[in-house]
Formats: C-alpha cells, sequence, structure tokens
C-alpha cells in the first residue's frame, strides 16, 4: 500500500484495524463520537495509506451532507470538511481528483451560503485545497455556481476568509471562461489583489492568470492588466513567473498599440523584466521585429527602451548578439524626429562598451553621427557627440573622428563628459577613504 510521511511500522498502527474501527464509530448514532473520531482521521491522515484514504472519502462526503444537532461544537459537518482538506493534501493531487468526483464541491459550496464563520473558514480551506491539488476540481466549481458565490463572498467577508477566497479565486482564474467572467463582472481587482496576498503558489497563479486576462481583452483591457502586472513585476520573486505567463508579448502589442499610457506602462516593464537576462533576450527580439516594421511612434517607442536596456552591464552583448544595431544606425536617418532622437540616444548609450562601438563602426555610425553635429534638435547633437567622445577615447578609431574635434557641439560634450567623469572619481576616492566609523555613523549626529 502507498504510504505518506512515516511508515506503518514506526508509528505502530494497523491501518486496516483503524479503518474498521472508524466504520464502527460512524456506524453508531453519537454525532460526538463521529467528530472525535473524524478529528483523529484528520491528524493522522498525513501518515495513512493512501488506498485507506480513498476509501474514507465518500464516508466524509456522506457526513459532510449530514445536519448537525444544535448543541455540537465543532459540528460533523466541520470535522469532515476539515478532514477533507487535510486528504487532499495527499496522493499528489490523485485523493483530491477522487474528492472532486465523490461530488464533494456541490456540497461544500451550498454549505458557504448557510453557515457560520467557524464552519465557512474551514469550508474554504477544504475548497482551497481541493482546487489547488487538482484542476479538473476547477472545472466542476464553475459548473455548479461556484465562480458567483466566491465573488460574492470576496465583497462581504476580511481578514482570513478573504484570503482563502483570494486563493481560491487565482486557481480558478486559470480556466478562460472564468477570466471572461471576471472581466464581465468587474472583478479584476480581486484577481489583482490576490496577486498580492495568499502563497506564493496561488500569487505566481493570480500573475499569470493576469497576463492572459492582458492577451484576450480589448486595448483598455489590456492597459488595465498590464499596469496590474506592472505592480507586481515590482516584487523580484515575479519576474520569472511573469515572462511565463507571457507578459512579454503583452507589452510589445501595448508598446505598438494607439494607447499612450500603455506605451509608457510596457516601457516602465520591460525594464523590469529585463533584469533577467533570459527575459532580455526575447524583449530585444520583440523590440528588434518592432523597429524592422513598425509606425514611428512604435520605433521611437522601442527604441527609447533599448535605449534604457543599453545601460544593462549585462546586457550589451544581447544587444549586439540580436542584430539591434544595423537598424539603429539605419534608423538615424529616419523621417521621423522622435525616431532620430531616441535611437541616437541608445547610440550613445552603446558606445561605452568597446565591442559596441566596434559594431556600431562597422555599421557606418561614425559619418552618420558626424552629419548629426549640425542636426537642428539639441538632444540629437547631444546624443552625437556623446557618442563620438566615445569614439575619440577609442585607440582603434579615434582617428576616423579627427574631422569633427573643432565641432563646438564635440568640444562642450568631450568638456561636459570630463567633468562629470572626473565628479564620479573624486567620489569613487572619498568613498574607498572613508573610514567604517564614518559609513556606519548616526545621521542624527550630523545634523
Amino acid at each position: 500500500m502507498a504510504q505518506s510521511g512515516k511508515n506503518t511500522e514506526e508509528l505502530g498502527i494497523n491501518w486496516e484495524r483503524a479503518f474498521d474501527l472508524y466504520g464502527n464509530a460512524i456506524a453508531r448514532d453519537n454525532e460526538l463520537l463521529w467528530v472525535q473520531a473524524t478529528t483523529k482521521l484528520a491528524k493522522l491522515s498525513k501518515h495513512a495509506p493512501e488506498d485507506l484514504l480513498a476509501r474514507m472519502i465518500p464516508v466524509l462526503v456522506e457526513l459532510l451532507r449530514r445536519i448537525p444537532s444544535a448543541d455540537s461544537s465543532p459540528s460533523i459537518q466541520e470535522a469532515a470538511a476539515h478532514c477533507l482538506k487535510c486528504v487532499a493534501c495527499q496522493g499528489e493531487g490523485r485523493l483530491a481528483v477522487l474528492i472532486g468526483e465523490s461530488a464533494a464541491i456541490p456540497s461544500v459550496l451550498s454549505l458557504l451560503l448557510h453557515t457560520d464563520v467557524s464552519l465557512q473558514r474551514v469550508l474554504l480551506k477544504c475548497l482551497r485545497n481541493s482546487v489547488t491539488f487538482a484542476a479538473l476540481n476547477r472545472e466542476i466549481v464553475v459548473r455548479h455556481g461556484g465562480l458567483e458565490i466566491i465573488l460574492n463572498l470576496l465583497n462581504i467577508c476580511s481578514g482570513d476568509l478573504k484570503r482563502f477566497l483570494l486563493e481560491i479565486l487565482s486557481a480558478l482564474a486559470l480556466l478562460r471562461e472564468v477570466r471572461r467572467t471576471i472581466l464581465i463582472s468587474g472583478g479584476v481587482s480581486f484577481l489583482v489583489e490576490s496577486a498580492r496576498c495568499g502563497s506564493m503558489v496561488s500569487r505566481c497563479r493570480a500573475a499569470q492568470a493576469i497576463g492572459l486576462l492582458g492577451l484576450v481583452g480589448d486595448s483598455s483591457t489590456k492597459v488595465v492588466a498590464a499596469n496590474a502586472l506592472g505592480v507586481i513585476s515590482s516584487h523580484v520573486d515575479y519576474i520569472r513567473p511573469l515572462a511565463n505567463a507571457g507578459a512579454i508579448p503583452l507589452y510589445a502589442d501595448l508598446l505598438q498599440g494607439t494607447e499612450p499610457m500603455g506605451k509608457e506602462i510596457a516601457e516602465d516593464v520591460f525594464c523590469i523584466l529585463a533584469m533577467v537576462e533570459e527575459n532580455a533576450v526575447a524583449i530585444v527580439e520583440h523590440l528588434v521585429r518592432i523597429l524592422r516594421r513598425d509606425s514611428s511612434e512604435a520605433k521611437a517607442a522601442a527604441a527609447d527602451v533599448l535605449w534604457d536596456l543599453a545601460g544593462y552591464k549585462h546586457l550589451p552583448s544581447v544587444l549586439r548578439n540580436s542584430g539591434a544595431i544595423p537598424i539603429l544606425v539605419q534608423l538615424l536617418e529616419d523621417q521621423n524626429i522622435d525616431v532620430r532622437e531616441k535611437v541616437s540616444g541608445a547610440i550613445a548609450q552603446l558606445s561605452y562598451y568597446e565591442a559596441d562601438r566596434a559594431a556600431l563602426a562597422n555599421s557606418g555610425a561614425i559619418p552618420l553621427l558626424v552629419d548629426k553635429l549640425q542636426d537642428e534638435s539639441d538632444e540629437m547633437r547631444d546624443n552625437a557627440a556623446e557618442a563620438l567622445v566615445n569614439f575619440s577615447d577609442d585607440l582603434s578609431l579615434g582617428d576616423r573622428i579627427s574631422d569633427v574635434l573643432n565641432c563646438p557641439s564635440f568640444q562642450n560634450m568631450q568638456e561636459r563628459l570630463m567633468q562629470i567623469r572626473a565628479s564620479d572619481a573624486h567620489l569613487a576616492a572619498t568613498l574607498r577613504h572613508m573610514s567604517i566609523e564614518q559609513l556606519s555613523m548616526d545621521p542624527a549626529a550630523l545634523i
């Protein structure tokens, strides 16, 4: 027989005998005895053989349907729901499936509407475990009107009851029809809340559901979903789950869309998700695709993100290997001024890395940057000058920009960068010479 936890020998329990004794206790007309026996079974469930627990499930479901006496506390319903909750955790989901097949879930949902807080708490825990460990049970809950019950209870419950409800909702929301109902009923805020509280497993489910929600909605829904995901992505633990949930294509769509807020959200969240290199690779692929064939507004937004990502020390090789650099160089001659400015900013940032300078030079960037020193846009001139100053410091490329060394824009930028670098060097030297005592000094003592 399959075992959970300690083995039979260690506990010294004859499980078949225990099953018979439990059956005899339930056969007697004594509710207090039922409660005591069922409570003990719940405590032993993590050690009991799986096949024995499977045989117990129909008995527990029948007890769940019993009408309790007025003076019983806890009631037999509460004891049975608690035991089913414990059993659902065992058997790697197999026992949770059996609970769903035994028609326990409709009974739990019915009792949720007509019960006190104590029983309600146990019922919600039982339902949470049932839908967590068995995906099939989520469909059973929805089929019997459970989603509406959960949403209604979320409007009136608080504290730990609400947390259990949110954990149930995060599991149900992995179903497409549930996400559509959440959209129609205005329950998106509950889904967002479920991503902020509860167990980590539940939060990750909620993040995945929100990402899927954004992929199936209209443009305004995508913005709402993206904004919610943006808040969630600020937590480092969620960066990978969000990417795995399909968030990156969602934000790429927003970057190409017409919603200004959507573009802004997408740019911010891409910068967060790109902290993980594997995410950055996928993000840059989408950005390069946008730069190749999209609208001017989308190209400018994509170049702006690349400008930010070019400053990440762990990403230069990602940008270089993506084929982005030749495209950025070509776009220096784009008709749209916003595109040219954003592209020149990205190139200026890339020029701080030796390998990227070589790639830029090989793509023909230097003569185009020299031309931009005379551009009507102040930002364009500054970005071009910044890049050329970095080229001039490169021994292998410096001779290729000798013609611009006397250009006022170049000289002004060179002087500005020298001042910035001198200031940075001074600050670094100051920090190196600070003693441990100075670093740990009470700030109040400086006032």
